[in-house]
């Protein structure tokens, strides 16, 4: 079963890398209209490359809430913990056996 988390991480990843494709391909096929040689060229790899790093950013994002467990609900977490605390708790009858009583002096 696939949580909600899931679902948008899986989501962000494949937009993620369908723009970086579909940006690489525009970018580099449909080359330079204004005949622009040197000037486009220094324009272009520096924002290529800050647009490929936040798009693998993005991608590694949703990779990762596509492929992490969803975390267990609260309510399981504290009746865990509250199991826990009654298991270490000795039972009152056990702690009165452990001390003696005392005996009354009687006065004859």
């Amino acid at each position: 079963m696939v949580s909600k988390d899931q679902t948008i991480g899986g989501i962000i990843f494949l937009v993620c890398a369908v723009v970086a494709i579909l940006y690489t391909i525009g970018l580099f096929y449909f080359g330079n209209p204004l005949d622009w040689k040197i000037q486009f060229t220094l324009v272009v790899i520096p924002v290529f490359v800050a647009f490929i790093a936040v798009m693998a950013i993005g991608a590694w994002i949703g990779w990762t809430m596509a492929t992490t467990p969803p975390p267990k609900p609260i309510e399981e977490i504290t009746s865990e913990i509250e199991e826990k605390i009654e298991e270490e708790k000795p039972p009152e009858e056990a702690e009165e056996e452990k001390k003696p009583e005392r005996k009354k002096k009687s006065k004859k």
